[in-house]
Order: C-alpha cells, then sequence, then structure tokens
C-alpha cells in the first residue's frame, strides 16, 4: 500500500458488523447497485454511514475500498502515480483505480472536503461512462461489472464551508440519514454493547434531551457512536456518570458551561 502523509484511508474492510435498517435504505443501495448507480449518504456525524456501507458490502458479498477524504487528498492519490522500484519506474494503482480494476465498492467518506481536482476526477466515474482516464499511463479503465461508487458526507459540518457542486450532487442517488427513532436506537445500543437494558434507555433519553436543546451550542450533537462509547464503558463497570462525561460530554464541546450544561443533564438522567 501507498503510504503519505496524507490522512487517506486505503483498505478493504471484512469483518461482519451489526446495522439496524430505520427506513428502506437497504433496498436503495441494493438497486444501486443492480443498476450500476452511484450512491451519495448524506446524513450527521457518527448516525451509522460507514456502518451501513460495510453492512451491505457483506450482504452483497462485495469489498470495500474506503477513502477518507480531505482537503490534502488529491487527484494523484486516489488514481495512482509511478514510483521506482529498484532500477524500473512502476505505475502503482490508487484506490478508485483498484476498485474500478477488481470489482469493488469504492466508498468515499466525507466527500465533500476533497479538493476540487479530486471531485473532477471522480466525474466520468459517476455517470453512464463507469469509466477512468489516466492521462499518464494513456490507459482508459472500463468499471467492472461490480463497481459501485458510494460517498458520503454531513451536510451540517459543510454548512457555510465546502459545499457539494450541483453537478457533483446530480450524478448520485441520494439517501438521507439521521439519528435513529429512539426505540431503534436502543435495540442498536443494546445488541452491541450488551449493556442493561435501563441503562441504555437512560442513555438514549439523555441523547434525547440534548439533541432538542439547540440553545446548548454545540457544533455537532450527540451521536449514535459517542453513546455506544459511553455504554461500553459502563458495561466494564466504570460509573455512568463518569462515562458519559469522558465519552460525551468532553467530546462534544471545549467550552465549559457548554460542558457543564451536558454534564448536568447527565446527572438528571442517571
Amino acid at each position: 500500500m501507498l503510504q503519505t502523509s496524507l490522512d487517506l484511508v486505503y483498505q478493504y474492510m471484512k469483518s461482519s458488523i451489526y446495522y439496524e435498517e430505520t427506513r428502506d435504505e437497504c433496498r436503495v443501495f441494493e438497486s444501486c447497485f443492480q443498476l450500476k448507480l452511484p450512491l451519495l449518504i448524506k446524513g450527521p456525524t457518527g448516525c451509522g454511514k460507514s456502518q451501513f456501507v460495510t453492512h451491505m458490502a457483506e450482504k452483497l458479498g462485495k469489498n470495500v475500498i474506503q477513502v477518507s477524504c480531505n482537503e490534502d487528498t488529491s487527484a494523484t492519490d486516489l488514481l495512482g502515480r509511478f514510483l521506482i522500484k529498484n532500477t524500473d519506474t512502476v505505475w502503482q494503482d490508487g484506490p478508485v483505480t483498484k476498485a474500478l480494476r477488481e470489482g469493488a465498492i469504492l466508498y468515499l467518506d466525507e466527500v465533500a472536503e476533497a479538493r476540487e481536482d479530486v471531485i473532477v476526477a471522480l466525474h466520468s466515474i459517476t455517470d453512464h461512462r463507469r469509466e477512468l482516464y489516466l492521462d499518464r499511463t494513456g490507459e482508459k479503465i472500463v468499471g467492472d461489472d461490480n463497481f459501485m461508487c458510494v460517498a458520503s458526507f454531513n451536510p451540517h459540518y459543510q454548512r457555510g464551508l465546502k459545499q457539494l457542486k450541483p453537478s457533483t450532487r446530480q450524478r448520485f442517488v441520494t439517501v438521507e440519514f439521521d439519528y435513529p427513532e429512539p426505540e431503534i436506537e436502543i435495540k442498536i445500543i443494546e445488541r452491541i454493547t450488551q449493556l442493561d437494558l435501563k441503562l441504555v434507555k437512560k442513555l438514549v433519553s439523555f441523547a434525547q434531551s440534548v439533541r432538542k436543546q439547540p440553545e446548548l451550542g454545540l457544533e455537532e450533537t450527540v451521536s449514535t457512536r459517542l453513546l455506544i462509547h459511553g455504554a461500553k464503558m459502563i458495561h466494564s463497570g466504570m460509573p455512568p456518570r463518569r462515562a458519559c462525561e469522558v465519552a460525551v460530554a468532553q467530546c462534544l464541546s471545549d467550552d465549559k458551561k457548554s460542558t457543564q450544561a451536558l454534564i448536568d443533564l447527565i446527572a438528571l438522567n442517571f
């Protein structure tokens, strides 16, 4: 694997992971795969976007090549480059090129954070062509029949910063995610962590109270991911209030007033 200083995740995800469907998102994913359409998943941090992609890849029996996009990720990082090996110059595929050749699911996490040259390079693989031209090698790569492009982004986080252009967004079928309804969120946390049901309900009640208070001024609210972290720590023997403080409250804000307000809410629920 090509090692760079960029925050580039380039891996196969094969481990089994539990996922609880909240609407018809599994059917949407399967339809996109069968129809060879790219899929965009939009939703807040920690709501299960990556878990969903992994779950669906396992269900379809396909590998996932995941890329965590950021402002330093270049088109070269994604498409490939020439490397010196011994005395020879050899071409090494990037994750996008590899996914096209192998028929894997290409998962572009937080795609809105990518540079403009990266977005433009992806256009030809997200329309009817499903192909890529490598100008450095003069090669045209047509996507394998099993290739699928999936991207995700957090519209709340990107608001006022980077936005996906209409010319990019309209290439994708789009499904919207949010935090699960309380009953489903309770089921997810209990299943994953094996924490006592009464404590799980208190965790979800705490999360609901925070999500309904925008006056707390949090950039991001309590995610299902953070609740799972807290539940695991409680299950390991840590007192619930302390577990929620370090796994949730301190993660959401550095402002002392906001953090204290969260700690007070934790005390009300535990």
